[in-house]
């Protein structure tokens, strides 16, 4: 490596008193080492050649295959921002299926992680809601529609305390890495808003260092690495590589979790080559792995033409699209999208019941049925099967 590369300065370090906030904990006002981020505002960034050309040819991938889907975004919008957020959440082994993630956002009884992923996709929608106007503010509001549902970690406000990774959650001693001290946090964060600001730093470069940026603050005591993920897809937006979807980068993080972790702490010693290659490796496998959901999705609703025998004039035909966009949905749902009242939409979905097309399930919870079209979830399943699964402590 170069001394000229080597100029990204590497996060130093303070020493700081442990101050247990509760019971008697031996280590109390022993010494421990917290980190200290460099300030990245008028950094730039000096990459290696083969690493310039991934981003250059990823972001035309990203931008390719967004433009692609322009015109058929209210299809596959949802289910991309879902899969990017379901991703998202199985970095931090939350895994959740389709089928549960799809029936907690209608209400439905389903576990704790499938409810965390629509949390998950809230804060995706907000973050590129927010892609205009990327500030402190905005970040905060990602966090907020994350944790809503979790008061105990102040959802929408900076940490006030230590946080660290490791083994140990009583203590940072031993710990893997030690975020900087609280105080800090306000200060880390403006720097970091100014670097996002910057016009003089390729897309994905830029996202890819603002990432890693933003895991080394960690300004949250939970929730870091969905909030990060989730302002790489704010900044993808407003950087203009991507318009209509939110591409599953973190689909593509998922197939090497170690080498994203890797990355990561690679930035810590000043070496930037190794985490912007993650995301541009991830995008590229992301835009793939998307493609082939795509592709899946478009075969099993053309398969279906030649499955329903209503009659042409019955609303069931019209239904057939709205469950390859949304594969669980609840007669509400349905009457709502054909303009009808609801105790109308009971024999459309019956017809689609009766075709094999979707399969019924009632729903206690809800007080009525839901209608899924199972092999919709299959393929996303696979889609999610495809990314791979995470393989060490997330960051």
């Amino acid at each position: 490596m170069s001394s000229k590369r080597r100029s990204w300065p590497a996060t130093g370090s303070t020493q700081v008193i442990w101050q247990p906030s509760s019971g008697i904990d031996r280590d109390a006002g022993r010494e421990y080492p917290a980190s200290v981020p460099a300030r990245i505002a008028a950094l730039s960034p000096v990459l290696d050649p083969a690493t310039r050309a991934l981003t250059i040819a990823a972001t035309s991938e990203l931008m390719r295959f967004d433009s692609e889907l322009g015109h058929r975004v209210q299809q596959f919008g949802p289910l991309l921002l879902r899969s990017e957020a379901a991703s998202s959440s199985q970095i931090e082994n939350l895994t959740a299926s389709a089928s549960s993630v799809l029936s907690a956002e209608l209400g439905g009884r389903v576990g704790r992680n499938a409810g965390e992923v629509v949390a998950n996709t809230r804060a995706m929608q907000a973050a590129i809601d927010l892609a205009g106007s990327i500030t402190p503010d905005s970040i905060l509001a990602m966090h907020r529609a994350l944790l809503e549902q979790q008061p105990r970690h102040r959802p929408g406000a900076w940490r006030d305390e230590p946080v660290w990774i490791g083994t140990r959650s009583d203590s940072p001693f031993g710990a893997s890495y030690v975020a900087p001290p609280f105080e800090q946090v306000p200060a880390l964060i403006d720097d970091l808003i100014d670097f996002v600001h910057r016009e003089d730093i390729d897309p994905l470069t830029k996202v890819a260092i603002a990432h890693a940026q933003f895991e080394t603050i960690h300004p949250f005591t939970d929730g870091n690495g969905r909030t990060g993920r989730a302002l790489a897809q704010s900044m993808l937006r407003a950087e203009g590589v991507t318009q209509s979807v939110a591409v599953p980068v973190s689909a593509g993080l998922l197939t090497d979790v170690e080498g994203y972790h890797a990355a990561l702490d690679d930035y810590r010693k000043g070496s930037l080559d190794a985490i912007v290659s993650a995301f541009a490796h991830a995008a590229s496998r992301a835009v793939a792995n998307a493609r082939q959901l795509i592709q899946e999705i478009d075969d099993v609703r053309a398969s279906w033409n030649g499955k329903l025998a209503a009659r042409r004039s019955s609303n069931a035909w019209s239904l057939l699209d709205l469950f390859a966009e949304r594969p669980i949905v609840s007669a509400v749902i349905a009457a709502q999208s054909l303009g009808i009242a609801t105790p109308n939409a009971y024999p459309p979905l019956r017809a689609l019941t009766d075709a094999g097309i979707v399969q019924s399930k009632h729903e206690h919870k809800l007080g009525d049925s839901l209608w899924r079209a199972d092999e919709i979830l299959l393929a996303l399943d696979r889609f999610a099967d495809r990314a791979g699964r995470r393989t060490r402590d997330t960051r």
